[in-house]
């Protein structure tokens, strides 16, 4: 309640500042007026009521002694019938009583106007009664009268004793109407108050506005001009008035107004462009970028920062602590040297990596720098700098895994080999010939084994270097056909079944023959590493139904689709996922140490210099299938291709050109 009141104070206190001396004293004027006639106005209504009361008091106390001094003969007689002729007369031949009650000794009602003692029964059903004083029957002379307020205006009730030979046989109640002149010269007196009063408050208003108009609008409006140039709002002018001594005050200040927007527009319009110039480049740069003031209070955070922290656009993040929006572990990182910075101990830049796990796990890097003024002791912020090394992380683990298998791949190899050798040289006369050949034959093996990583490492190398591949007509049964009998000797070996199913009459495709003799000597590979004896391995290829054509322009491009297809151990969904990334085993899982994790890389590699992608379907324990797209061949897609009759005949004129481009790239 007290800071209510306090509040409330100082509300007022403001406003009654704003007005102008003349206003005041014009407020104070009519407040005391007000006053004075609020008074009068009471004590003349007042006065009235006073006087109207005390004489509708003596009216009704001498109108009922009159009336009692009638009718308690009647009364006192038992005259009931003659007392109620007497009593409707007399009731109908005033106005002034509203209303005629008998009551005998114990109080008990037994005749009304204009209501009967029977009426009141047959409405009520109760007896009505009349509490008096005990001593009321002694007051002969002097009846007990009061004034209440009923829904049909003021009564005067006037209680008499009926009293007959010295006898009291009960009371008679009346109830008298106010004096009209009395009630008329009270409304009279509420008008012409109310008409005075709306007269001084129309006064006060008319006086008000003259005021506003003549000296508290342009003075206002002065001030509101200072205001805005204090601002730097050099554009601001004021109307002028139609005259007096402001209008030459008021033309100055605009002259002056105009001459300072003159003076500093260019410099103006120089550092707007300046800073949008430092907005535009702070808000599209790849880092995060955060600058701080020296309470570490936010000024400035692009857009990148806030992604990387998980602020949202609509949370109004400048001007708040940084320190409690940053997340936990960037603020156990960089709380300390924030306040080394700020205390001006640590002036080289500082560099913190990190993880964080929200709002997506990423690993950061955050520079932090000191900003200066004009000398070295004056600090002026710190810029920090955010960068998302996620990818360069993965990388380097990539690298560091990669290494690890390609040591272990190459030390093998060189291993058996040395071993060998080494042994056929120092033991070569003492051994049998085909201890001899056997050793040779290990030996050669594992050549193969080096040369075949060898060959992975450098195909990769060969794909994302860029180099230029030529795209031509080939033939899917042939290649088909050569990589089953590449493959031939190995499944016999493993006891696998090798299948062939290609459709007749299958078109040739667009593409490199070798490349995608890599792909079918790749997918097979794997799949006869992962099947069990008695499993086997299906080449499929077939042409698309034109329903499951994709539209690549005005009409659908005729493909083939070629699938390899093993009952071997699946692959877990977990691992569909990234079976395409680079050095990613799916057989350290299994339990081999067999292979590099470049052969499906590689194979993605070369899907998408075709302009076609590698899928999978997979389940465990019963089998792998992966598939991909080529497009059929068409010679005048070829001569389109090289320059000729590029406006004729063809579909897809661009098409070699983008295979080209993506063998480049």
């Amino acid at each position: 309640m007290f800071t209510l009141l306090k509040t409330l104070k100082a509300i007022l206190e403001r406003w009654w500042l704003d007005f102008t001396l003349q206003t005041k004293l014009m407020g104070v004027a009519t407040l005391v007026v007000s006053i004075v006639m609020s008074g009068l106005t009471f004590w003349s209504v007042n006065t009235i009521q006073t006087d109207a009361r005390q004489n509708d008091t003596r009216f009704g106390s001498d109108l009922g002694l009159l009336l009692a001094a009638n009718v308690a003969p009647l009364v006192g007689e038992n005259q009931r019938t003659e007392l109620a002729q007497f009593s409707q007369r007399f009731y109908s031949s005033t106005a002034s009583i509203r209303y005629m009650i008998y009551a005998d000794p114990d109080g008990q009602i037994f005749f009304g106007i204009p209501f009967s003692n029977t009426e009141v029964k047959n409405s009520l059903t109760i007896d009505r009664r009349i509490q008096l004083p005990e001593d009321f029957s002694a007051r002969s002379n002097l009846p007990m009268v009061r004034q209440h307020l009923t829904p049909d205006g003021e009564v005067t009730d006037v209680f008499v004793p009926l009293i007959y030979k010295d006898k009291y046989y009960g009371v008679l109640a009346l109830g008298t109407n106010p004096n009209p002149s009395a009630i008329e010269s009270s409304q009279l007196t509420r008008e012409v108050t109310t008409a005075v009063f709306v007269s001084i408050w129309v006064m006060v208003i008319l006086g008000a506005v003259f005021n506003a108009l003549t000296i508290t609008k342009p003075i206002r409006d002065l001030l509101d001009g200072v205001q805005n140039i204090t601002q730097g709002n050099f554009k601001q002018r004021v109307d002028l008035p139609l005259g007096g001594e402001f209008r030459e005050l008021m033309s100055n200040f605009n002259v002056m107004a105009q001459r300072l927007q003159g003076y500093d527009e260019q410099n103006i319009q120089e550092m707007t462009a300046e800073k949008a110039k430092l907005d535009t480049l702070v808000s599209t740069i790849a880092d995060g970028a955060i600058l701080l003031d020296p309470e570490f209070q936010i000024l400035l955070a692009n857009s990148t920062a806030k992604h990387f922290f998980g602020w949202s656009d609509d949370i109004e993040i400048e001007g708040k602590n940084a320190l409690y929006l940053l997340p936990p572990p960037v603020q156990a990182e960089i709380t300390r040297p924030l306040y080394q910075i700020a205390r001006g101990e640590l002036r080289e830049e500082g560099v913190f990596q990190m993880v964080l796990n929200e709002p997506v796990k990423r690993n950061i890097r955050l520079l932090l720098n000191t900003v200066l003024g004009a000398t070295p002791e004056d600090i002026r912020g710190i810029a920090m700098t955010v960068q998302d090394v996620t990818r360069e992380a993965e990388l380097n683990e990539a690298k560091s895994q990669f290494i690890s298998n390609i040591s272990h791949e190459l030390r093998t190899p060189l291993f058996n080999i040395k071993s060998f050798i080494e042994t056929l040289y120092e033991y070569g006369d003492a051994l049998e010939p085909e201890q001899q050949r056997e050793f040779l034959e290990t030996a050669n093996r594992e050549t193969d084994r080096l040369t075949r990583l060898v060959n992975d490492v450098l195909d990769l190398s060969r794909l994302e270097s860029g180099r230029s591949y030529v795209f031509d007509a080939v033939d899917m049964n042939q290649a088909i056909e050569q990589t089953l009998r590449t493959c031939q000797l190995n499944a016999k070996d493993r006891g696998i079944t090798l299948i062939q199913d290609i459709e007749a009459g299958l078109p040739l495709v667009l593409g490199n023959y070798d490349l995608i003799l890599q792909v079918f000597a790749n997918l097979v590979g794997n799949a006869l590493k992962f099947t069990k004896a008695g499993g086997s391995v299906a080449l499929r290829a077939h042409c698309l139904p034109p329903e499951a054509l994709t539209n690549r322009g005005t009409e659908p491009t005729a493909k083939v689709r070629i699938e390899v297809v093993d009952t071997g151990i699946g692959i877990d969904a977990e691992d569909q996922e990234a079976i395409f990334d680079r050095f990613f085993r799916v057989e350290n899982r299994v339990h081999t140490l067999e292979g590099t994790g470049l052969g499906l890389s590689i194979v993605r590699n070369i899907m998408e210099r075709h302009q076609s992608q590698v899928h999978l379907k997979s389940e465990v324990g019963v089998g792998t299938t992966f598939w991909f797209d080529l497009m059929v061949f068409e010679e005048q897609m070829i001569k389109n291709g090289q320059g000729e009759d590029q406006n004729k005949g063809t579909e897809h004129p661009d098409l070699l050109k983008k295979l080209d481009a993506s063998a480049m790239n």
